[in-house]
């Protein structure tokens, strides 16, 4: 088993034990935390769905990001990840979302904003959403699996 799928059986062994159910909103990592979530047998009992926003138009239609946030901060911000997270609750069964946006690579950075830039946020029913940008460096694939890796530990963190 790899530290994804362990990671991810931690992250349900603990909402399972807390009665907690799990949304993702996933934008760079395109369905990565999903995909390895379901991988772990029984997650049907903690996993409740993931949203897959891609675009700015699905952030906004499918969890609510404002237009106006996503034109003033753009799509990989601290306040972008936060509505997503929010919106990823609001809009599903769960108590607990993570949400993810940022720049896996080869192109698409800015000096402000490089490669390998991505924010996560964590939402949880009834407390205040945390949000931290992190940067990964290698390739593509591996600015992926560094994000699924933060957001996985960020999950077991906040339900800790």
């Amino acid at each position: 088993m790899d530290v994804a799928r362990r990671l991810a059986a931690r992250v349900g062994s603990q909402l399972e034990d807390r009665g907690l159910r799990l949304v993702t909103a996933e934008s760079c990592t395109g369905g990565g935390v999903a995909h390895v979530v379901t991988s772990v047998p029984g997650s049907s009992a903690w996993f409740d769905r993931g949203f897959v926003t891609y675009s700015d138009a699905s952030k906004r239609e499918l969890l609510g990001v404002s237009p106006d946030t996503l034109d003033r901060h753009g799509a990989v911000s601290e306040e972008v990840v936060r509505q997503m997270a929010e919106g990823a609750l609001a809009r599903s069964d769960a108590r607990v979302s993570v949400a993810i946006s940022g720049i896996a690579g080869p192109g698409g950075g800015t000096p402000a904003k490089p490669v390998g830039t991505v924010w996560l946020a964590w939402a949880l029913a009834g407390q205040e959403t945390r949000a931290r940008c992190s940067h990964y460096a290698g390739d593509r694939e591996m600015v992926r699996q560094q994000a699924v890796l933060a957001a996985l530990q960020g999950i077991l963190e906040a339900v800790g």
